[in-house]
């Protein structure tokens, strides 16, 4: 039997891991946009680690390999900045970005009063728009970066408790 992808919390010892699956991950993006010194692909360790440390970071394992990560914030407004949506490419399509994605809703909403959920990503970045608006997020805003970069920016809001899924289930007699 094979095993399972776990989520939790990243921790000191998977910033290395990390950072490799970041520079992975973020190639087919340079690539797609003719620019390799976008801020994930020059991202130091040092500051990896900084970031990990101050945001709410999670990390995706199979075994003892991170497979996948996801960072996030929360601003004094009460909007939560998601980012760094990595999924290893042997993994993709799977599922494993949305369930990263709603297990750092979760945890912001939760653990820091969260009310919207905010990410950015690059106007080529089909698949990653397919997903976010799948995941019921909606455009907000574009903004041009460069000449070959507009960053669209998509928001959705927390859901709230009393929701169907929600409710406590009656007992069996």
């Amino acid at each position: 039997m094979g095993m399972s992808v776990t989520i939790g919390s990243a921790t000191e010892q998977d910033v290395e891991q990390i950072l490799k699956l970041q520079y992975l991950c973020y190639q087919s993006e340079a690539e797609l946009y003719g620019d390799y010194t976008i801020a994930p692909l020059t991202q130091t360790l040092a500051e990896l680690r900084a970031e990990v440390a101050d945001t709410c970071a999670l990390v995706a394992r199979l075994g003892d390999e991170v497979v996948g990560s996801v960072r996030g914030g929360v601003g004094a407004d009460g909007t939560a900045d998601i980012g760094r949506l990595i999924v290893h490419p042997r993994m993709q399509r799977h599922g494993l970005g949305g369930r990263l994605l709603a297990a750092i809703e979760q945890r912001l909403a939760a653990e820091r009063a969260a009310a919207r959920y905010r990410l950015f990503t690059g106007h080529r970045s089909a698949g990653n728009l397919r997903l976010y608006r799948r995941l019921g997020y909606a455009q907000v805003g574009t903004e041009q970066v460069s000449r070959h970069l507009s960053l669209v920016t998509l928001e959705k809001p927390v859901a709230r408790a009393g929701s169907v899924s929600e409710q406590p289930l009656a007992a069996s007699a």
